[in-house]
């Protein structure tokens, strides 16, 4: 378990992120966090105000990596670059989250380490991390002023054209009574623009090979994109499939079998390629891992049983 229980006796009483900050040697804003998300006890009792008075039993939950050997597959001064696996969180959603890629970051990265971007769960590939506080700070500036240039793969449903430019509107959903996607093509939505580059076609699954490059950075651009234009991505649970599948995936009640048939890998076919940027220096950063190879993951044309498509773009 990443999270451990730090006990210690504090005899002079000092306010509680003095404390904190001395024993951990972190940053107000860290020992803000430990308060807020409860995780500092005192004789017994939550502590809930970084000035409150601490003298006497502290426990800290505190997170201590355990990692399973991912190791970076590039490292400078100010970042380190991870291959994430399809199917692990980047962060802990909680405390009982078990493992994330944060094990592996703190790990190899150092202590102050944390991802610079966030990934989800089921794509996999390129992974950036910074190493101290003033790398982090940069990255994320970059990422949130969009300059940072990504790509990525997939293996999605049917032969496309050789090259597709998708200019679609998002919106963000609050509405799952018909379908369970997170967000929408709408024209109330924020502009988003992705284009689409053909690489291979594989008849025997029916599915061709992209390269993706989006120039907007909505939630679930890529996945409602390919979907909208009815080449969803292989082994999507949301975008792509029936009403009854999504809401059995998301009560994880659907089986390894039912979602290699019902959506047509056993998972989610898309990774995190490349990324290009300036920090000090210019970096074009390059997966290592053989995205072509996840083909294994395809359920033949003759196992696949999704719906035509025509029946749930309807809904």
């Amino acid at each position: 378990m990443p999270f451990v229980k730090d006990k210690f006796f504090q005899k002079e009483k000092k306010a509680a992120f003095a404390v904190l900050i001395r024993r951990y040697n972190i940053t107000m804003g860290r020992a803000q966090k430990l308060i807020d998300t409860k995780r500092v006890i005192c004789n017994g009792e939550i502590v809930n105000a970084k000035n409150q008075m601490l003298q006497g039993e502290i426990e800290v939950l505190i997170f201590k990596p355990q990692p399973k050997g991912i190791k970076p597959i590039f490292k400078c001064k100010d970042f380190a670059l991870f291959e994430k696996p399809s199917g692990v969180l980047v962060h802990p959603k909680k405390i009982l989250t078990h493992y994330s890629m944060l094990d592996e970051i703190r790990t190899y990265a150092g202590a102050f380490a944390n991802a610079a971007h966030r990934i989800d769960k089921e794509t996999s590939g390129l992974l950036l991390s910074s190493v101290n506080r003033k790398s982090e700070v940069a990255l994320k500036r970059l990422f949130q002023e969009k300059k940072i240039k990504k790509s990525y793969l997939a293996w999605v449903r049917g032969n496309t054209k050789e090259e597709f430019l998708v200019q679609e509107p998002i919106l963000i959903r609050n509405d799952y009574s018909l379908n369970k996607h997170k967000v929408e093509i709408n024209t109330q939505g924020k502009e988003a623009a992705t284009l689409f580059k053909k690489i291979a076609y594989n008849p025997k699954y029916d599915a061709s090979l992209l390269q993706a490059i989006p120039f907007t950075g909505r939630t679930h651009q890529i996945r409602i994109h390919l979907f909208h234009v009815k080449h969803p991505i292989l082994g999507d649970p949301l975008y792509g499939t029936t009403f009854d599948i999504a809401t059995k995936y998301l009560e994880k009640t659907l089986t390894p079998f039912e979602r290699l048939i019902y959506t047509g890998a056993n998972r989610l076919m898309l990774h995190a390629y490349s990324l290009e940027f300036t920090l000090e220096n210019q970096y074009y950063l390059i997966s290592q891992a053989k995205f072509e190879k996840e083909i294994k993951h395809l359920a033949p044309k003759t196992m696949q049983k999704f719906a035509p498509l025509e029946d749930y773009l309807k809904k």
